[in-house]
């Protein structure tokens, strides 16, 4: 019995005769000579089978398979530069492991409701391949990053009693006699706690927020990585973003130049995401918009277009520090410099908008209580978070940024739904 091997490992072994275990792509024949064109996840490969140089019976089989067909070939690996992955297939067994009829995704173009109510099998699609290959390059660039840097993972609850952003994005629920329990809308207070223990830790999970929203760029539910350092200011927290997203970018670039040309992605853009980003605070932010000819007025936070319009041209992200207080959540530190802003930022990316939410934390609890009470928090869920300033309070900031939005930016896929195997919408719970 030949070895059995993924198609990534057939160019070390040409020359060789070996196994591939893989789904049927195409099919195609000249009557004399077929072609099949299979994958198997790691990577496509097109095995040549000649007529006179197989059984009938095997020359029969190869003219009965179909799209998606699941199947074992055997043969002899050949270099060969113009084939996917420099090698061919010389075919010299082929058996049928499951067979495939009707297959409902065919070559032709399909609507985008036809495909997601077929999610589960479009994944299966060369583009769909792609962004998930360069959606876990993010999540294990992320992972890497910390673990570099020296932080530890925390992993926060996602059933909650608290509110981490807005109460009108919240999806709740009964929780046995206790009362109502929302889904986490962010890790971060609990990983603020964490990060008194730890110095510096993260959090990276799914979060959930009930937006009534359909834009391209808004899911139900998502994955977001919050680090929180201590002893460390907003500066410090932009610094960080920086050296995060450019290490992501890097690192998709070096490792998935052939999903990124699947995609039909330019990379050249992406090249130029290096420190320092663009900065501009949200008052300037304003003034430059209405010069543009936008109706935003002060206090009001910045919509897509708004985002759109800043960072139109710019060759890497802009952050937008420093917006009202009145527009941002309750955690964040008042600015000294103009009490009516907290010290935050707003990592716009150029091309699709926000993909990262930070601020510097309010560490004063006369402060920070004031703010629970003025937005009608129910203070005592607030306990536990409000002891971090009443136990050695520190300055310290942390951020979220969302994956699939980073995927997106990336990629330059048109709608966030193709960035996550099974997309959450306000319209959509169906695979």
């Amino acid at each position: 019995m030949p070895t059995t091997l993924r198609i990534s490992d057939l160019p070390a072994h040409a020359g060789s005769t070996v196994a591939v275990n893989a789904w049927v792509m195409t099919t195609r024949s000249s009557g004399k000579i077929g072609f099949i064109v299979v994958r198997d996840g790691s990577g496509y490969l097109q095995a040549v089978v000649g007529k006179r140089d197989v059984a009938p019976d095997l020359w029969e089989r190869f003219e009965g398979l179909t799209q998606e067909t699941s199947v074992r070939l055997e043969g002899t690996v050949r270099a060969d530069a113009r084939a996917p992955g420099g090698v061919e297939l010389s075919l010299s067994a082929l058996a049928v492991l499951g067979p495939s009829v009707e297959f409902p995704i065919t070559p032709k173009e399909h609507g985008t409701a036809f495909l997601m109510e077929r999610r589960h099998l479009w994944l299966r699609s060369r583009r769909q391949v792609a962004l998930m290959k360069i959606r876990h390059e993010v999540v294990q660039a992320i992972r890497d990053f910390f673990h570099e840097r020296g932080f530890t993972l925390v992993d926060t609850p996602i059933l909650t009693g608290s509110i981490g952003e807005s109460a009108g994005t919240l999806f709740e629920t009964e929780y046995f006699d206790l009362g109502k329990a929302y889904l986490a809308q962010t890790g971060q207070l609990y990983v603020e706690t964490a990060c008194a223990a730890l110095g510096k830790v993260y959090c990276f999970g799914p979060t959930f927020r009930a937006e009534k929203s359909k834009t391209r760029r808004h899911l139900t539910e998502f994955w977001m990585v919050e680090p929180e350092v201590a002893f460390a200011d907003s500066d410090a927290n932009m610094r960080l973003q920086e050296e995060f997203v450019s290490y992501i970018v890097a690192r998709v670039l070096d490792r998935r130049k052939a999903e990124l040309a699947d995609l039909e992605r330019d990379p050249k853009p992406l090249e130029s995401v290096v420190p320092p980003f663009h900065r501009i605070t949200y008052t300037d932010a304003v003034a430059k918009l209405q010069g543009m000819g936008s109706d935003i007025v002060w206090g009001k936070d910045l919509g897509a277009e708004d985002e759109a319009r800043l960072t139109d041209g710019l060759d890497r992200p802009l952050f937008v520090m420093n917006y009202p207080k009145e527009a941002k959540a309750f955690y964040m530190k008042e600015n000294p410099a103009d009490p009516r802003t907290v010290l935050c930022d707003d990592c716009l990316a150029p091309g699709l908008g926000e993909i990262i939410g930070g601020s510097q934390r309010e560490d004063d609890y006369d402060l920070l209580l004031a703010r629970i009470r003025a937005q009608g928090l129910p203070e005592e869920s607030y306990g536990w978070y409000l002891d971090l300033r009443r136990y050695g309070t520190f300055v310290h900031s942390g951020f979220g940024l969302g994956v699939e939005r980073t995927v997106q930016w990336i990629t330059g896929t048109p709608h966030i739904r193709e960035t996550i195997a099974y997309p959450r919408m306000m319209y959509r719970l169906y695979p």
